[in-house]
């Protein structure tokens, strides 16, 4: 069938608000394979199955009752969802579009051992929130020499943590920049980042302030649902994308994010609200959401101060901000505006790292080996 879109037979009107933008994402592919060298699991797995195209075929089939979903769901399973695929298609298949809805309709046909019911719960209801998730990294901690007498598929979690969490940090509401402000935003806090490394928040506000921009953290903000969204929880995605779409002002110029998972998520609400009444205001707030490195390009930045040694340098693409928001160019332009610094590229930056949200949890042998070749091009 290459060189023909795929016919189908996907009842889209049976599939909710959803099922018109799955069934569209099938079509448009045209089988032709330019995904399969940007795809990571198809160079870790060398198998058909593991392709984008493998995948879309295999959901059709599932999707139109000639395949049981559980015969496709290890394959979708494997996907990162790093969304190279969209940057390399020649067809522009929306693949977002049918891997985010697919996973949520076979959520209620899957089978979950015990342990993978238990490890989703601990994903769910502690990572989502910054303070469960301090307690339950604390006692992750706590237990991590005890981690082999623990299920297999546990162990990960504790192996991801640092050896100590930094303390906790109070952001300010507002922070207000000298003269008037060039610009008014409000700043994603994020989950993990939170409890992992809070200082890139604080770094955020200040890089912000010093270029003229006045800061809104909303308090009542929460997590913006990508993770339980890419996990096939629709629903738990969907009530933290309502809480967020009531609590982010209207009248900022701009709705910033500093993770790149997360800015594509707050984009996706239009996805996850298709059909729905928030559908208009989720549109209206993803046309607001845009990365840091984003907003300060177009804006225009103060110029940083130099760098001392001459240090060469070389930038990490995050694959949700390289593929699902393309954005390249702007983060490396914020780099070359340091003086003294060389940087450099490295091979394959269109290559997912292995991370994925919780992919490297619950696929941790493929993310290993994706995380080792993604720090073997780096350092080289």
């Amino acid at each position: 069938i290459s060189g023909n879109s795929m016919k189908h037979n996907i009842p889209a009107e049976k599939l909710g608000p959803a099922g018109t933008l799955m069934a569209e994402a099938v079509q448009a592919c045209v089988h032709c394979g330019f995904c399969l060298p940007t795809c990571p699991t198809y160079g870790e797995l060398g198998q058909e199955m593991d392709t984008p195209r493998g995948r879309i075929i295999l959901m059709k089939e599932a999707l139109e009752g000639s395949l049981p979903t559980d015969r496709a769901l290890p394959h979708v399973d494997r996907c990162l969802g790093c969304l190279a695929c969209e940057t390399s298609c020649p067809s522009g298949v929306e693949y977002r579009n049918l891997l985010g809805p697919f996973r949520e309709k076979s959520e209620a046909e899957r089978r979950r051992s015990l342990g993978e019911k238990l490890r989703r719960k601990i994903l769910l209801t502690a990572l989502p929130f910054p303070s469960r998730f301090r307690w339950a990294a604390r006692l992750g901690l706590l237990a991590r020499p005890f981690a082999k007498m623990l299920p297999k598929g546990l162990r990960p979690m504790m192996e991801l943590l640092p050896d100590k969490l930094p303390r906790a940090v109070a952001l300010p509401e507002v922070t207000s920049t000298q003269g008037v402000p060039r610009a008014r935003v409000a700043l994603l806090a994020g989950c993990a980042q939170q409890v992992i490394d809070p200082s890139i928040n604080l770094d955020t506000i200040a890089v912000l302030v010093r270029n003229g921009v006045e800061v809104v953290i909303p308090k009542t903000q929460v997590c913006c649902g990508a993770l339980g969204w890419h996990a096939g929880a629709g629903e738990h995605a969907r009530k933290l994308a309502r809480k967020n779409l009531k609590t982010f002002p209207e009248d900022v110029d701009a709705i910033v994010t500093n993770a790149a998972g997360c800015g594509s998520g707050l984009r996706e609400y239009p996805l996850m609200m298709k059909g729905l009444p928030e559908e208009g205001p989720a549109k209206r707030f993803a046309s607001k959401v845009v990365d840091l490195s984003e907003f300060l390009d177009k804006l225009g930045f103060e110029k940083p101060p130099s760098a001392k040694g001459c240090p060469r340098i070389v930038y990490q693409d995050a694959c949700h901000l390289r593929h699902a928001q393309g954005v390249v160019d702007a983060p490396r332009r914020l780099l070359r505006a340091i003086s003294g610094i060389e940087l450099v590229e490295a091979a394959e930056p269109e290559i997912c790292c292995g991370s994925a949200g919780s992919y490297n949890i619950d696929q941790p042998e493929i993310a290993a080996s994706l995380g080792k070749q993604k720090v073997g091009n780096l350092l080289d």
